[in-house]
């Protein structure tokens, strides 16, 4: 079995999913202050309150993941990132407090509505940063960190960031639509709409500044046979982009969030194809960034065990929290 390639193929996945199920409660942080009253905002917490902690799992996963099967990847990638990550870091700190604290209080739950929002946002924000840092590389010699304290902040690594904003509200947008009161979700069709129209400005943004930026991806994506191959990848993508623009016109709010989901996977396979078969682009493989075999091996055994167990414990808690929310209802 080549291990070290199911293991590229697993942390890839669970960054994934984090990032589809964290990705709608941030975007509900993110929101937060466009609720017109408290007991709205209430709801709109109250939506996300049984399984946020269950989606950070997915985070655990993806990074203790690196660290034990690419160690190399890790020593690099950490050091390059540790700005951002450590701020992403307290933002997800600062929102798991609000949502113990702002129900314990109410002269002070406006602070609280506050660290939410700031927490949820700086969190999405320094994701696409890191994001956007490892898309344009990472400068390495020998087998360590070659660059600078500031190399993650660019231009481009902050587009990423605002363009992480746009996808996460929009995904959080469809998720309210689904979760809250009928009387509730017209205002966010039209929120989902809006930042849906920003997300594909962004995505078109990313799509062709990456290759002009860096001739790896340039010569991966405009080289045949290559190109013949890869230019699937856009087609799907603007069918998922007229599908999801089409349920949020006809108001079919579990669709629309399905398709948004699909738009985030289809970016993923983009980003995949573009750096493939680098870990830490462009410096290092994920053979060459792998743990022996016989570690590997001994770590997919407790995976293959794990990872069910995750899976199935995360869909029974969306299962058994399913359905709409009422007034005045919450799991707080």
């Amino acid at each position: 079995m080549d291990y070290a390639l199911i293991w590229y193929g697993l942390i890839g996945l669970a960054v994934l999913i984090y990032v589809i199920l964290d990705g709608f409660d941030l975007g509900i942080g993110i929101l937060f202050p466009s609720a017109h009253t408290g007991s709205e905002r209430d709801l709109m917490m109250n939506s996300i309150a049984p399984v946020w902690d269950g989606n950070e799992t997915w985070l655990v996963l993806g990074g203790g993941g690196l660290f034990a099967v690419f160690p190399l990847a890790y020593s690099v990638v950490m050091p390059a990132l540790y700005a951002p990550l450590i701020l992403m870091l307290l933002g997800l700190i600062l929102r798991g407090v609000s949502f113990e604290y702002r129900f314990r209080t109410k002269r002070g739950q406006f602070l609280w509505d506050s660290a939410f929002f700031l927490g949820s946002l700086t969190a999405t924000v320094m994701q696409g940063i890191m994001l956007g840092a490892l898309l344009q590389g990472i400068r390495v010699e020998g087998r360590s960190y070659a660059g600078g304290w500031f190399d993650w902040l660019s231009p481009f690594s902050v587009f990423c960031g605002l363009a992480l904003v746009c996808a996460y509200v929009l995904l959080g947008a469809c998720w309210l639509i689904i979760k809250l009161p009928d009387d509730l979700v017209s205002r966010y069709y039209v929120i989902a709409r809006r930042w849906g129209v920003a997300l594909v400005v962004c995505i078109a943004c990313v799509s062709v500044w990456l290759p002009l930026s860096n001739p790896l991806v340039a010569a991966r994506w405009f080289n045949m046979p290559n190109s013949a191959l890869f230019f699937v990848i856009p087609l799907i993508a603007l069918v998922c982009i007229v599908c999801l623009f089409r349920a949020l016109v006809v108001h079919k709010a579990v669709r629309a969030y399905l398709w948004g989901i699909a738009l985030f996977i289809v970016s993923a396979l983009g980003f995949a194809v573009s750096t493939f078969p680098y870990l830490v682009p462009f410096a290092f493989t994920f053979r060459e960034a792998a743990a022996p075999d016989s570690s590997l091996s001994f770590l997919f055994a407790g995976a293959a065990i794990l990872l069910p167990l995750i899976i199935a414990y995360s869909a029974y808690s969306y299962w058994v929290f399913r359905g709409k929310l009422k007034h005045g209802e919450g799991y707080h």
